[in-house]
């Protein structure tokens, strides 16, 4: 087989590919160097043995040169993943310099060209340069065989001495080397490419699994910080409602208890009850923290699910600590979804707390609940005073988070005429109609 080069200079990559950028670690160099020495070696054996059969050598008395000549062929490719390009034009360089002086080594040579060439398609980043160098390699080669070719088909006597029916040997065997070159570099070129692409497509699918990983750490914490966010929403309005009307009734009981022992025994007796409904809540918090999806369960027969209904029992208990409270149903009630229903209830209860913990000692409250076909709203006003120096906390923060959870939208404002305004307007579709009457 016969290959030339042309020569192209000792340019070498120096633009990378966005979708694949690699370096050459030490193991890769060890492995190279490894594999220049072994080809070498074999080069050796070759030409020792060609010496001693006289084939494929013209000229025994330059093996040396030969030898030479091999080194130059295999040895550089230990450098070939760090200069794709300057390898390959040595080895090929040295190969039409070996073959126009006729101390070939013809084996070996072979390989080391076949691995330089694949090198650099494998290997160089910057596709347009490997594919130019390539085909500036593969075009020289065959201009090569061109003039070969032409040189043999001009020589008329050796043409007359080996013309033997419609195809001389001699072009029978110039086809044939036009053939094997062709399949000999285009293999190269070829596999070149699939070993670029198959690296990439690693590279691709490593730094997808990485971007997953990451995504996937990310969803993690924000699962968590959403959790705790979650229970703390329900700790604090659970707890805050009750704990603050023990603290009024316990400091009326304390105010009243030598003077009227039956008014402290009755505000005592609301405290009782206040904590007995703090710990039944508390329990089924914990409950819910216990399964394994973490959503409460709003079954029909959970005997803690919070109703639109019991909104009449938290405005007796809100009037029970002190907090004259009204509750009003306008329309006819149609189906709300439980996880709604709670929602509202929350929300209720954390506008009445802060009305009795900001509206001061005359304050009066209202809970409203209209019902229309197409929505739900709940209203809670108090008639007390407006704190000019509070800042949103958490029961605000709890009672936005709750509306956006049911899909409604929430208003807080100051009334003109004195008080707070609380509504949440939560609009039902027909879908969320037919789960709530399910």
């Amino acid at each position: 087989m016969n290959a030339v080069t042309a020569s192209l200079g000792p340019v070498e990559n120096d633009a990378g590919s966005d979708l694949l950028e690699r370096t050459v670690t030490r193991q890769d160099l060890r492995r190279d160097a490894v594999l220049g020495a072994a080809l070498f070696g074999a080069a050796v054996i070759s030409i020792a043995l060609a010496s001693v059969s006289g084939a494929f050598l013209t000229r025994p008395e330059n093996a040396g040169w030969s030898l030479l000549a091999s080194a130059f062929m295999t040895l550089p490719l230990g450098l070939r993943r760090r200069l794709p390009v300057t390898v390959t034009v040595v080895v090929c360089g040295a190969y039409f310099v070996a073959v126009s002086l006729q101390f070939p080594e013809l084996y070996v040579s072979q390989v080391a060209i076949f691995i330089a060439i694949f090198t650099i398609g494998a290997w160089l980043d910057d596709r347009r340069r490997a594919a130019m160098a390539r085909v500036l390699i593969t075009a020289a080669m065959f201009l090569w065989l061109l003039v070969t070719t032409f040189v043999g088909a001009t020589d008329t006597e050796a043409l007359e001495e080996s013309f033997a029916g419609a195809l001389s040997p001699y072009l029978a065997y110039m086809l044939l080397i036009w053939l094997v070159n062709a399949a000999y570099f285009g293999g190269a070129y070829y596999m070149g490419d699939r070993a670029y692409t198959a690296a990439r497509t690693k590279a691709i699918l490593q730094r997808r699994t990485r971007e997953l990983e990451e995504e996937r750490e990310r969803t993690a914490a924000q699962a968590v910080a959403l959790d705790r966010v979650r229970i703390a929403r329900e700790l604090h309005d659970v707890v805050a409602h009750h704990v603050s009307a023990m603290g009024v009734q316990a400091g009326a009981a304390r105010t009243v208890i030598d003077g009227d022992p039956e008014a402290a025994r009755s505000a005592l007796a609301v405290v009782e009850d206040s904590a007995r409904s703090a710990i039944a809540e508390l329990h089924h918090l914990l409950d819910t923290l216990r399964t394994a999806d973490g959503d409460p369960d709003f079954s029909a027969g959970a005997p803690s699910t919070l109703r639109l209904e019991s909104l009449r029992s938290l405005a007796e208990a809100m009037t029970a600590s002190g907090t004259p409270t009204n509750h009003v149903v306008v329309g006819e009630p149609v189906p709300v979804p439980d996880l709604v229903q709670v929602n509202l209830y929350r929300v209720a209860q954390e506008a009445l707390t802060n009305a009795r913990r900001h509206g001061g000692p005359d304050a009066t409250a209202e809970v409203r609940v209209r019902y229309t076909d197409e929505s739900v709203e709940l209203e809670v006003t108090n008639a007390g005073r407006i704190a000019l120096d509070a800042r949103p906390g958490l029961g605000q923060l709890g009672m936005r988070e709750r509306a956006i959870a049911s899909g409604g939208t929430l208003e807080l404002r100051a009334r003109d005429r004195g008080g707070y305004l609380v509504r949440v307007t939560v609009p039902l579709t027909s879908d969320r109609r037919v789960t709530a009457a399910a």
